[in-house]
């Protein structure tokens, strides 16, 4: 009888725990799945957020997924740089958002 209390009590505390632990990496944020380079003191600056500005890049580029991104002071603006990639496409298509406005500055094919 105090096997077969301790095995429901192990099995119990094994189900918790596994509960616990799953319940605890649904709740992480899931970070992007690209190369990032975003200054914190750049980042304060902008008026235009990540999110919206890889929305607009992304429909400047049909059917491409973001490989790299930085957020740049480039000829005076702070912009937005993606790295934007398209399967079976070479090299990468670079878009640059401005940060303040959220218009493309820029659109430039790259060869890898």
């Amino acid at each position: 009888m105090k096997n077969r209390i301790m095995t429901s009590i192990s099995g119990l505390v094994a189900a918790l725990s596994l509960a616990t632990v799953g319940g605890l990496a649904a709740q992480q944020p899931a970070g992007p799945a690209y190369k990032r380079d975003v200054p914190a003191e750049l980042l304060s600056q902008t008026k235009i957020s990540e999110d919206s500005a890889r929305t607009i890049a992304l429909k400047r580029v049909p059917g491409s997924a973001v490989k790299e991104l930085e957020l740049e002071r480039e000829h005076g603006l702070l912009i937005w740089s993606f790295d934007l990639t398209v399967a079976g496409k070479p090299g990468v298509e670079e878009v640059e958002v401005d940060a303040l406005t959220g218009k493309i500055v820029g659109v430039e094919h790259e060869k890898d």
